[in-house]
């Protein structure tokens, strides 16, 4: 039986197919191939995953969530990079699954908080401040995820305030 030869509307470069596990895992199931800001799209389809993660499992689910999609992460980002040739291109977005996860675990179900961190994380990760820029400089598969985990991580400290300036018991603490 052959695969399907359907191609998302963005377009793949020559030579890699959709269907590869390395595709599908980077691009979040095609998520990244989506029109315009696909980090962003890739940060929107993480939220129910992590929404549904944290109502049956807990926090701490969702941060192993996270743990494992870094793993994956760093493996397909090497298997895409070598087979298209490229740096870091945008239809990547399993960097930013893996920071949107870290970023969200703190939140629980807080629905606030859970947004928040959405709102945070994109800005922590379009921004970029120190010294998550320099992550990014990092060679290969890494540099793709680190930023994206170090934007999740400054993100997952600021809820944690949050909780804690409003007094209200956060997830980890």
């Amino acid at each position: 039986m052959t695969m399907p030869t359907m191609k998302p509307s963005k377009g793949l470069p020559e030579g890699v197919s959709f269907w590869h596990p390395a595709t599908l895992a980077v691009t979040w199931f095609g998520t990244g191939l989506l029109p315009k800001m696909p980090g962003t799209w890739g940060s929107l389809a993480t939220l129910p995953v992590a929404w549904v993660l944290a109502q049956r499992f807990g926090p701490y689910a969702v941060a192993a969530a996270a743990v494992v999609a870094f793993v994956i992460g760093l493996w397909a980002c090497r298997v895409y990079l070598a087979r298209s040739r490229t740096k870091d291109p945008g239809e990547i977005v399993i960097d930013e699954v893996a920071g949107q996860l870290l970023a969200v675990a703190p939140a629980g179900l807080d629905p606030l908080a859970f947004g928040l961190a959405f709102v945070l994380f994109r800005i922590f990760d379009t921004m970029k401040p120190w010294p998550l820029r320099n992550l990014e400089q990092l060679p290969g598969a890494l540099g793709v995820m680190a930023d994206d985990i170090g934007a999740g991580l400054y993100t997952a400290i600021m809820i944690s305030l949050y909780f804690l300036i409003l007094g209200k018991p956060g997830v980890f603490f």
